[in-house]
């Protein structure tokens, strides 16, 4: 099944839907969401994207990330990637939004009118293993060091998020 993103303006007036590779080869802006979770220690849920990935495969991001459906919220669309790659259902409050560009490798660019999301979760999961490799939860203080230490095994859009975030809090 193909997949499609919604394209936007800079004010997030829809312009019309565009196959997700196709928008990002092209790098046009589109809609966009990223799920922040935390654990009762305060440390961020890390996910390893799976290696069927066609971007980013193997690198280390936040809990999840993705793209709204033209009939969705974001809110809705981030509660229900939740559930289809980590299995879950955990309360997300919407913290703040922006623009960014980030290259992602082989000719793909993530162009996104981002909404950002955060809550708490500490429980099971249960994987999608087509998404997710694995996940782990780790506190800010070491985030930072390892991404210092190894920025090739995160993602570009994380780092740049991760860093809007701190701006925030």
């Amino acid at each position: 099944m193909e997949e499609f993103v919604v394209l936007v303006n800079p004010k997030d007036e829809v312009l019309g839907l565009m196959e997700k590779q196709q928008a990002h080869i092209n790098g046009l802006l589109h809609r966009a969401f990223s799920v922040f979770l935390f654990n009762e220690n305060g440390e961020m849920l890390l996910q390893k994207r799976a290696a069927e990935k066609y971007h980013s495969p193997h690198q280390w991001t936040n809990a999840v990330c993705s793209h709204p459906r033209i009939e969705e919220t974001y809110l809705e669309a981030a509660k229900r990637r939740l559930n289809e790659e980590l299995g879950i259902d955990a309360e997300l409050s919407e913290k703040f939004h922006f623009i960014y560009k980030a290259d992602v490798g082989g000719g793909l660019w993530e162009h996104e009118l981002d909404h950002v999301f955060t809550g708490t979760y500490h429980s099971e999961f249960n994987l999608n293993k087509d998404e997710v490799e694995e996940v782990r939860y780790i506190s800010l203080e070491n985030l930072d060091k390892e991404i210092s230490e190894h920025p090739e095994q995160f993602t570009e859009w994380f780092k740049i998020i991760l860093e809007e975030y701190k701006h925030h809090f």
